[in-house]
This record gives structure tokens, sequence and C-alpha cells, in this order.
């Protein structure tokens, strides 16, 4: 089994970093530091509450003025990159609600070592057009890790972050930012795009409807987008987003002579995965564009199904064809899904439609060890 993103945050990680924080200030008191991260319950605390504890901890122990405890922490940001130094910018979030415009200027900063999509919320909900004035500014700065910050920082549904209410309302402060990033070079960017106007899809389906009909075929950069953006509704089967995007469900499903979708093993261990061989053997009368999607069905607690999509192709073909590969199923517990052990039906959908089914019994994780194995 994976090891926690949590562990991360060890002893050497901690002393390291508090004698980086030392060579750049010398007043900095580092076991103080360690003993107030490691203290009480830090065993149970999550990543996110693990982050937090840093945070506070590094407020504890750097200049109590938030300006003076920036400049220690400019002295290093440098040597601190990556997704571990994610309380750089958890650091202004607490810190520095009262300091906006220094708290704008360590988000920029921070964001390209880091990400600051997480921090920048708790700016929006306190002076949400000063902010937003802001971030359209990021939109066109020459850092690509700034840009998507314009972006992802404004998500109306931003995983592992609280929603952004007045934009699942009105998302319209959002769409001059993602207007000027629709043809961005960076893919990073692009991206946080797609996932922001996915976003707003789950709430306001017609306006991106809208928007898709403006961009398609535009720019192929914007195209990528477009589809991207537009998987919820092509996940619901949505007509008018199908037609839009040139899919055309009934005319794929004629096409369809054969299909087989098959698992390599019967049966998985959660915290594992599977691997998927399928099949398509098409006969084409009329040029197609095929959306080709595993569909998975998740067994919930009670016994309950939950059916989840995830594309595998997405393609033109205009002549007889077989199309063949594999699609690897992970099974690993997420923040956003809990597996639970039992048959899963698994289908494969062409056009949103089932053309080919299987299933995989999912069992207990075994936590025995290889000693353990050998013995029985």
């Amino acid at each position: 089994m994976a090891e926690p993103l949590k562990n991360m945050f060890d002893l050497p990680f901690l002393r390291q970093f508090g004698v980086l924080v030392h060579s750049g200030w010398s007043s900095f008191e580092e076991e103080r530091f360690v003993r107030l991260v490691t203290r009480d319950d830090w065993d149970k605390l999550e990543l996110k509450g693990r982050i937090r504890r840093i945070t506070e901890s590094l407020g504890a122990t750097l200049p109590p003025d938030f300006a003076a405890a920036l400049d220690v922490l400019y002295r290093i940001d440098e040597q601190c990159v990556g997704f571990p130094y994610l309380f750089f910018p958890d650091f202004v979030e607490v810190y520095g609600m009262d300091h906006w415009e220094l708290s704008m200027e360590a988000l920029e900063r921070f964001t390209s070592k880091s990400s600051a999509e997480f921090a920048i919320r708790p700016f929006l909900l306190a002076q949400t057009d000063r902010t937003m004035e802001r971030m359209r500014q990021w939109a066109e700065h020459e850092s690509e890790h700034v840009r998507r910050l314009a972006s992802e920082g404004c998500r109306p549904r931003l995983p592992w972050a609280s929603a952004l209410g007045m934009f699942k309302l009105d998302p319209s402060p959002i769409l001059p930012i993602l207007e000027k990033l629709k043809c961005d070079d960076s893919l990073y960017v692009r991206k946080s795009v797609a996932n922001n106007l996915n976003d707003i899809a789950k709430d306001h389906p017609d306006l991106v409807r809208r928007i898709a009909s403006q961009w398609s075929g535009r720019h192929p950069l914007t195209d990528w987008i477009v589809r991207r953006g537009c998987r919820t509704l092509l996940r619901a089967d949505d007509e008018a987003t199908m037609a839009l995007l040139g899919y055309d469900g009934a005319a794929a499903a004629e096409a369809i002579s054969g299909a087989r979708l098959t698992p390599r093993e019967s049966s998985a261990r959660m915290g594992g995965f599977s691997e998927l061989d399928y099949e398509l053997q098409l006969q084409i009368r009329t040029p197609l564009r095929l959306r080709i999607e595993l569909g998975v069905d998740y067994v919930k607690a009670g016994g309950k199904i939950s059916q989840k999509r995830f594309l595998v192709a997405d393609r033109a073909v205009s002549a007889d064809t077989r199309i063949t590969g594999m699609k690897k199923l992970d099974w690993k517990e997420l923040t956003t899904r809990k597996h639970y052990p039992g048959v899963h039906k698994l289908h494969l959908l062409v056009g949103g439609r089932p053309v080919a089914t299987a299933q995989i019994t999912l069992v207990e994780e075994d936590n025995r060890t290889p000693a353990e194995e050998g013995a029985t």
C-alpha cells in the first residue's frame, strides 16, 4: 500500500526545514518549532491538519510582524519547491488576511514553488472584487504558475477546498479570466481552464454550452479545453453538447459490429489495480467521432451503486477499423472516493451507450506479510 502523503512531514523533514529557516534568520528556534509541530495529537492529524500545524508553529516562531515574517520566508523559498511546502501559501492565508497587498505579492511568489489556489480563496470570500481584479491581472502574467492560479483559485468547486458559493450562483466574474486563457500555450494552464468550465457546467450547463459553441473551431488549443471542460455534460449524455462536439451516439452504436471488455484478473484487492483489455470492431459508413468510456458501478455503503465514467479514448474514424487497448483501473483509496468490497460491474461505452460489460470482485486488502502468506 502506498505511503500516506502526510508521512512526508516526518522528523527529518521538520528538522531539516528548521535548519533552513535558521540559516535565513539566526533568531529562529529550531527545536521549539519542531516541538510545537509534533506536540499532542500530531500522529493523528491528516495531511491538511499537518500543513496547518506547521503553519501555526511557524507563526509562533517567526517574527510577529507579518512583513518581517515574509522577509524570512523570502530568504529561503527558492530552496522550498514542491508539494511539501504548501504551508508557505497557507501561512499567508492564516496570517495575511489583514495585509491584502503583501499577501497578494506573497501568493504570486509562492505559487510557482508549491501552489496557492487554496490560500487565495479566503481573500476571494473577504474581498471578492478586489481579489478578482488582481487575478485578472495574473491571467496575463509571464509565469504559467501565476496564470494557472488566476483560473484555479476561482474555481467554484475546487476539490479539497471550500466551494465559492458566490461563483456557484453567478460565475460571470470568472469568465473574463477564462477568456484570457482559452488559447494559453501551457497545458498546465489549459487544464485549469477546462476544470473551471467543468465546475461551472455543474450549476450552469446552458452557459457552458453557449461558451463551448462560441469557442469551438477557433483554435486547436481551445478545442481541447472545450472537450475537457464539457466532460460532465458528455458523461451525462447531454445531446446538445454531444452534437456540438461532433459525437453521434446512434450512428456510433450502429457502426459497432463487435465489442469486448475483458479484465485480466477476475478479482482485485483494495489498494491495487485492474487491467482491462477492450476491443471494438467498426464498420464505418460515414466518418464518425467516437468517445469511448469505461463505466464503473462502484459499490457504496449499504450495497448502493454509484457509476463513475472514465475516458478511454476520443478519436475520429473514417474507415472500417478495429480498436484495441488496455485501460488501467485503480482501486486506491481517494479523498473523494471510498471503496467497498463486492462485485463491481464494468461497462464499455461508446457515445454514452453500453456496448460490452464485465465484472470484477473487489476484496479487502491483504495485510499479511510475505512470511505469513508462506505459512498458510
